[in-house]
């Protein structure tokens, strides 16, 4: 592994090279990242590095997103068959049919969707954004895509809008259930309940808190308590234990894991910086028009 990390370290060095990732990746790719954190987080800190070469360690949306907002720099994925499953759960038939339906309406996206889909939207959002963005759209009428969870819960949020919610999901978020989370606080009583707004209704009903990933995390360095389940992927468990090490993790169940995460290896990432594997390519008339619903949230989320 030493060697391996040598060799990254080396490309780094010729290509002008930054690693970025998200909290989902394995341990041993954590470590190799110059830069860790959510998708908002990945998101700004993709416009303010000036190397050449941006190498991101997480699923398309993210390499493409990246991309968008660095038209002139090289941005390898490491692994263009790890996606976003609720990405893909979204068509413009879709946005062109709630638009032909309502007069006013405002299309919001989570940052989980394609590129090709950011195109046609007014404004994209994180988990950790978009209570800043939501109360300064002046429209009404709200078609949130793609994730129907995170969408209700800032519907409950803000109920002076009228949210059309689109039936797409994380189906790691989603298959978490509400039995299951009672289950667990059964057998640690003491621990409070984190959750991630991609969880479904009945979960959120249950946790103490919920946030994004990186809220969590702000959360549980902050509290006196000392137990916590977590309801969200499995990969952040290792930044909560980095910063908390006298604290005590749970998950609901053992399945909380993102397969196309875990696609990330470090030999993946010392081949992609090698050979160019996977390196985002995406028109200038795509990057143009997907640019301006990046560039509004970054923007409305300050």
């Amino acid at each position: 592994m030493d060697n391996l990390i040598n060799k990254i370290n080396e490309l780094k060095k010729q290509r002008d090279a930054v690693i970025l990732g998200h909290y989902y990746l394995e341990r041993d790719v954590l470590d190799i990242c110059d830069y860790v954190g959510d998708s908002f987080y990945l998101a700004k800190k993709a416009t303010e590095l000036e190397n050449k070469t941006i190498v991101f360690c997480g699923v398309r949306f993210m390499g493409e997103s990246a991309k968008i907002l660095n038209p002139d720099k090289t941005v390898l994925l490491v692994d263009n068959s790890a996606i976003c499953p609720m990405a893909n759960m979204v068509t413009k038939e879709d946005i062109d049919k709630i638009k032909a339906a309502y007069d006013d309406v405002c299309v919001v996206a989570y940052i989980n969707s394609k590129s090709e889909i950011k195109r046609y939207v007014d404004v994209c959002v994180t988990s950790g954004n978009a209570h800043n963005i939501i109360p300064k759209i002046k429209n009404k009428n709200i078609y949130f895509i793609p994730d129907k969870n995170l969408g209700g819960y800032l519907a409950k949020q803000f109920p002076e809008k009228n949210f059309i919610l689109h039936p797409g999901y994380c189906p790691v978020h989603e298959r978490m259930n509400k039995d299951e989370l009672l289950e667990a606080k059964k057998l640690h009583p003491g621990a409070l309940v984190m959750a991630h707004p991609e969880c479904n209704e009945g979960v959120l009903g249950v946790a103490d808190y919920i946030g994004s990933t990186t809220g969590i995390i702000d959360f549980v360095a902050n509290s006196d308590n000392d137990e916590f389940i977590i309801a969200s992927e499995l990969g952040m468990f290792y930044e909560l234990e980095k910063q908390n090490p006298h604290k005590h993790f749970y998950p609901i169940k053992a399945d909380q894991i993102c397969v196309d995460m875990k696609k990330i290896t470090p030999a993946k990432v010392a081949a992609s910086l090698e050979n160019d594997f996977d390196g985002v390519v995406l028109s200038g008339e795509l990057i143009a028009e997907a640019k301006k619903s990046l560039d509004r949230m970054l923007e409305m989320a300050k």
